[in-house]
């Protein structure tokens, strides 16, 4: 309790100018004038909270005219699932197959974001996939998909007011497409189409926590040359079908050097339709969801390095999420 009575103090001497009859109370003179000389290795809760915040909810941070980071991820996934396809046997004559699978998924990814204004940030995300199936024994390493991004706050932060910034993403089918893949013995390591994604996010600060949600809608682009045999008949056009998202939680600061964060991530795609050469069926919808954990270390006044782990809470969702991520710091990077 004293503790956080400490750091709510140091919030509001930092974000309020009336701070002296406050610092009357708590401490001596000189204690108060120690207090408001603030060092440069110092951290305060506010910044704190802030800056663990944006480093466990990247979609939420907003960079400073020309100000640049570069940030590095690792994220493993595991999917365990049964296949289920039908296979012409002659004479037009179908069976059904299934096929158990165990996807390890590892993903090294390097996110660049650059303040267009200090409103609007830019962000490109370039991932490199590696794929192990254990089941079928099978693997595959290739580019993901590229994804590029812009984050716009529209107003201003206003202290005891909730913080909006819209968002518009697009994903480009850089990785290898699951329609272009040997259906039995290969694995992709993209989509394969183009996406087109709009949304919210809402953040909220009530020192020591930060509460954030957003809600999303992706449109996800036809391919019209899939070009590509599946269960004995030539699949020529797939619709993959738009997807809702929404996620919420909060960011706890435990102290000035370590934070916890949670959230609940969830999508529901709608169903995708896939038209063969003599005939066109419909998919399923697919809800998928995941509790997500991160707990955010400081190891440095400006390097703060998060590590999660989560689990899927539906059939459609990856069983185990694992993950960490850091800035890194190159020379040249940061404007001057």
């Amino acid at each position: 309790m004293r503790f956080w009575g400490y750091a709510r103090l140091a919030f509001v001497l930092l974000a309020v100018a009336q701070t002296q009859q406050v610092l009357a109370e708590q401490t001596s003179v000189d204690d108060a004038r120690e207090a408001l000389t603030k060092k440069e290795e110092d951290a305060d809760s506010g910044k704190a909270l802030e800056e663990v915040f944006q480093a466990a909810e990247k979609s939420y941070t907003l960079l400073k005219k020309g100000e640049r980071t570069l940030t590095y991820g690792f994220d493993y996934s595991l999917l365990r699932d049964m296949q289920i396809q039908t296979v012409r046997t002659g004479n037009n004559v179908f069976s059904v197959i299934g096929q158990s699978e165990a996807q390890h998924t590892f993903t090294n990814s390097f996110t660049f974001d650059y303040g267009v204004w200090d409103n609007l940030t830019f962000s490109m995300r370039v991932p490199f996939v590696a794929k192990y199936d254990t089941e079928r024994d099978i693997n595959t390493n290739s580019l993901g998909d590229l994804s590029l991004s812009l984050r716009w706050q529209p107003w201003s932060s206003v202290r005891g007011r909730p913080v909006t910034t819209l968002f518009a993403t697009l994903g480009l089918p850089t990785g290898e497409s699951p329609y272009d893949v040997k259906v039995d013995d290969g694995m992709a390591t993209g989509n394969g189409y183009y996406s087109l994604g709009v949304g919210a996010n809402m953040s909220y600060v009530v020192d020591p926590v930060v509460l954030f949600g957003s809600l999303g809608y992706t449109y996800n682009l036809p391919i019209r040359d899939a070009d590509q045999v599946r269960g004995g008949r030539l699949l020529e056009e797939v619709d993959p079908g738009s997807s809702l998202s929404m996620s919420m939680g909060f960011a706890y600061a435990l102290s000035y050097d370590v934070s916890l964060a949670t959230s609940l991530q969830m999508a529901h795609n709608l169903a995708p339709t896939f038209k063969f050469q003599d005939a066109t069926l419909e998919g399923t919808e697919q809800t998928s969801a995941v509790m997500n954990f991160s707990l955010g270390l400081r190891t440095s006044p400006d390097r703060i390095i998060n590590i999660n782990a989560g689990f899927g809470m539906t059939e459609d969702s990856p069983d185990v999420l694992l993950g960490f991520s850091l800035p890194l710091d190159i020379k040249g990077l940061k404007a001057e």
